[in-house]
């Protein structure tokens, strides 16, 4: 839908037009029993989530971000180990490496489904390294046997970054149960999202996942009897709420994307890079991306059309100026460079319209027609 005659990137008010009544109710029981922190909501959604995953374990936490860095504080993560990642991701997945004094090893990635390519991964392990932390971009999961049996053979544990993939699944496997601890995303344009900052994390484990419950609140074991240093990374009972309304559409809406981006790879497959979801994968597609040349004029012009785009992401980590010490050049990782200056994410969430996405469709079609004969 248009939002003052402009069309939406993420349509979250035709979302909450939807849920209003669910929502609204949810939020109004928080309001009554006045349970703000750990209220039982909170208890109800881990549960909920943990049995969708079938994790044995799901503790929530403030956000995405929170639930990488308590990860790995569980696992003792600390100054001068080595964590292998992706450089092309959004900035937490090694700014929450670096915060706790280790360092991120960068692992290019495969160039159609933009995760870690599992056959860069062992030339890169070095008797520092700790874990692996693969990411699972866009929504489709990273190749997760491969890379948790190269993790088995050296003793490292893997964290799955499923901060855009909750709802995909993997060889019949739910995304954020896929290693020994997921970690996912409730910021507000994810597939689920609540009404501010959360996440949450998931393990099988019972011992990491007592570590993990009181360093989200402050590592305590009991009230004010602290056996470790933990941070204030509870979630709101509000936003649990929220989510819990959300989560009773979810697979309707999960549905839902999938139609979208299936009716956007026939319309746009022989015009551009269309996204790949290979066979035993499904993607909530937490964004539809697409590659183009000359990404910049496709952009403009596809916003003179009243055809808004983002672009995630367009400077891998290797190449942003905080990590410059580690001086890595241009060149360092080509696929990730490559797909830094091409990818272009168009409007998906679950109540794009099939006319909709024949306008956009179209658009880009034309764009990258009318860009192309411009640059011969």
């Amino acid at each position: 839908m248009r939002e003052n005659g402009e069309m939406q990137f993420i349509d979250l008010k035709a979302q909450y037009r939807k849920l209003k009544h669910d929502v609204d109710a949810r939020i109004q029981t928080v309001l009554d029993h006045g349970q703000y922190i750990l209220g039982p909501e909170v208890a109800e959604l881990e549960s909920r989530l943990a049995a969708r995953t079938s994790s044995k374990h799901c503790i929530s936490c403030a956000s995405g971000t929170d639930a990488l860095l308590l990860a790995m504080m569980a696992l003792g993560i600390g100054h001068g180990d080595e964590v292998i990642t992706s450089p092309f991701t959004f900035f937490a997945t090694g700014e929450m490496i670096a915060l706790l004094g280790a360092i991120p090893l960068f692992v290019d990635i495969d160039s159609e489904t933009y995760n870690i390519d599992p056959a860069k991964i062992e030339a890169a392990i070095t008797p520092r390294t700790k874990a692996i932390m693969p990411v699972s971009l866009y929504g489709q999961c990273a190749d997760f046997d491969p890379i948790n049996e190269i993790a088995a053979k050296h003793g490292l544990v893997v964290i799955e970054d499923a901060a855009q993939s909750f709802g995909g699944t993997y060889k019949g496997r739910e995304s954020g149960n896929l290693s020994t601890i997921g970690c996912t995303s409730f910021f507000p344009s994810k597939p689920l999202g609540c009404y501010g900052d959360g996440g949450a994390l998931f393990t099988n484990d019972d011992d990491l996942a007592r570590r993990i419950l009181e360093m989200r609140n402050h590592g305590q074991d009991r009230r004010y009897h602290h056996t470790s240093i933990g941070i204030n990374g509870r979630l709101d009972t509000i936003q649990a709420a929220i989510l819990l309304a959300k989560l009773d559409v979810f697979d309707e809406e999960l549905a839902a994307r999938q139609q979208a981006a299936a009716t956007y790879n026939n319309l746009l497959r022989a015009a551009v890079q269309a996204p790949v979801v290979h066979d035993g994968y499904t993607s909530p597609y937490a964004q539809y991306t697409i590659e183009v040349d000359d990404r910049d004029a496709v952009q403009q012009a596809l916003q003179e059309a009243g055809i808004p785009t983002a672009v995630h992401y367009p400077v891998p980590l290797h190449l942003q100026p905080v990590f410059a010490s580690m001086n890595f050049r241009e060149g360092s990782f080509p696929h990730s460079e490559r797909a830094g200056k091409r990818v272009l994410s168009l409007p998906m969430h679950p109540y794009l319209e099939a006319e909709q996405i024949r306008e956009i469709a179209t658009a880009v079609r034309n764009t990258v027609s009318s860009v192309t004969a411009v640059t011969k």
